[in-house]
Parts: C-alpha cells; sequence; structure tokens
C-alpha cells in the first residue's frame, strides 16, 4: 500500500462505502522572534476551516510528550496517544489519513506514531491542505469513538546509542537543513553539527516546487545515491524528530525501511558527553 494519497483518490475514497478517518495535524514550529508574533495555533486554522469530517490532532500535545532531555518532541505516552486517536474516531479495521497545511511534517509525524504502534492503513495527503480541491467546513467533527489500540513495534526506533551504532554500520540520514548538519548555523539546540558518521539528506529535496513527493523512482535514486540501497539498514533523524518522520514516509514511499530516531539532534546535542561532527562530510 502507497503511504501516501493524493487529494482527487482522497475525494473518491471520502464517497466510498468505506471512509478513511481524517486528521487534521496542522503544525509549525515556532521560533521566537523580535516581532512578537503569536505562534500558530492549529486548532484555530482547523475551526476556521477543515476537510469534512476531519479531526484536529495536536502534535505537541498528542503526538509528543513534554520537552526535557529526551529531546523537544520525545515519544508520547502511549496510553494517551491511544486516547486521543480513539477520540479522532480511529479503529484498527478503518484507513486513516492524515493532513497538515502542506508541508507535511506533522501529518508524517502522526502517520510514523499510528504505524509504528500497528494500524495497518494509514496515508498522508500528499500535498497537505493546500491540495485539496473540495469544500471545507468549519463545523466541530463528532466521531463515534475508535477502538485502536497502540501496541509498539520491536523494530523501526533508535536510541541515541542505536543511531550512533547505525552511523557505523548503516545509513544514518540527517534530515534538517545542510547549515545545520555542517554546524554553521543552530537555531534551535545548544551546539550546531551532526551525529559522526550521518549522511546530510536535508528532506525538502524529497519534494517538488508544490510541497508534493516525488515519484517513487526518483526517491529511490536519490537515497540510493546516498547509500540507502537494499541490504542496508537505514535510519533517519533530524532536530526533534518531526521531519525525520517526513524523511521516513519518503524513504517508505520509495521503498526504502527506515527506523527513527525520535530524540534526534535535540536529545543528542543536550548530552555533552556525546562527540559532535561538523563540515560537509559525514565524519
Amino acid at each position: 500500500m502507497n503511504a501516501i494519497i493524493s487529494a482527487s483518490e482522497l475525494a473518491t475514497a471520502l464517497m466510498g462505502d468505506d471512509p478513511p478517518v481524517l486528521l487534521d495535524v496542522r503544525w509549525q514550529l515556532t521560533l521566537a522572534t523580535a516581532s512578537g508574533e503569536p505562534p500558530f495555533d492549529g486548532r484555530a486554522a482547523h475551526a476556521a476551516g477543515h476537510i469534512p469530517g476531519a479531526v484536529y490532532v495536536d502534535l505537541d500535545r498528542e503526538l509528543a510528550s513534554e520537552p526535557g532531555p529526551r529531546g523537544r518532541h520525545p515519544l508520547p505516552d502511549l496510553a494517551g496517544f491511544g486516547r486521543a486517536m480513539r477520540r479522532a474516531g480511529v479503529s484498527s479495521t478503518r484507513p486513516v489519513v492524515v493532513y497538515d497545511g502542506g508541508q507535511g511534517w506533522a501529518a508524517a509525524r502522526a502517520w510514523w506514531l499510528l504505524v509504528w504502534t500497528g494500524h495497518p492503513d494509514v496515508r498522508v495527503l500528499d500535498g497537505g491542505l493546500p491540495a485539496w480541491e473540495g469544500p471545507l467546513e468549519t463545523a466541530a467533527p463528532a466521531p463515534a469513538e475508535g477502538d485502536f489500540e497502540p501496541v509498539p513495534s520491536a523494530t523501526g526506533l533508535l536510541d541515541a546509542d542505536g543511531a550512533a551504532a547505525l552511523a557505523r554500520s548503516g545509513v544514518l540520514l540527517d534530515a534538517r537543513a545542510g547549515e545545520r548538519y555542517r554546524g554553521e548555523v543552530e537555531p534551535i539546540d545548544p551546539v550546531g553539527g551532526h551525529i559522526p558518521g550521518a549522511v546530510s539528506a536535508p528532506t525538502n529535496e524529497n519534494v517538488g516546487p508544490d510541497g508534493r513527493f516525488l515519484p517513487a523512482g526518483e526517491l529511490a535514486a536519490r537515497f540510493k545515491e546516498l547509500g540507502a540501497v537494499e541490504g542496508t539498514e537505514v535510519g533517519v533523524y533530524c532536530g526533534s524528530g518531526v521531519s525525520a518522520a517526513h524523511e521516513a514516509l519518503a524513504l517508505a514511499v520509495a521503498g526504502i525501511p527506515a527506523a527513527l530516531y525520535v530524540g534526534s539532534w535535540s536529545e543528542w546535542s543536550a548530552d555533552p558527553s556525546r562527540p559532535v561532527a561538523v563540515g560537509p562530510d559525514p565524519q
């Protein structure tokens, strides 16, 4: 099953006998600025207009735990995550489609969590809400309670030690912008640079100008050039495990399984005992 769905395919599915559960995960990373602009409010954006039937899911509160030593977006408490998904109407036997405002990072985080905890049929709306050409509604949805019970997989998740080991034995992709990988700038975390051995693979290079994923063949060719070939174990990380989920989604579209280091650079760089590499080379 493809991990993404087009807007036209979604419109058709919503008219079918088994329409998917829709999750609206609009979110933006907000940095403090001198202008004092208020942070993006995904819930308000949802209330102002959403795909009919879509339930809002809060990334910071329902798809992550509080920031701390494990990073800025650690794994959520799985019991709480399960309650949030059931409240949104998610059931194990019903397909799920997730979308966000177009960047794809937040939707990918929800996709990854649902897949990692055992949901068999989850897709991301390619291009997000801007790709949707159908109607929007402002009415608050009231879905029937779902029955999804998250059961985490024994694979697909990396901790700091696992990420370091994979950088030596396989391919560890860094999904952040190249300047952060090289250590030239670091606007969020304590120090710039990358995990020694990690390969720079900015996730924005997986999409075209319209924010939609490149064709699967082009993605596969890109990842092959980065060392992600058949028989090689692949892992991904970013700043806090959000854009890396988007990289994992791109890898899935290309047919390449990958593990996610959820703590990512925000966890790694918080421990001064961990090594840091700078510059364009992995080591």
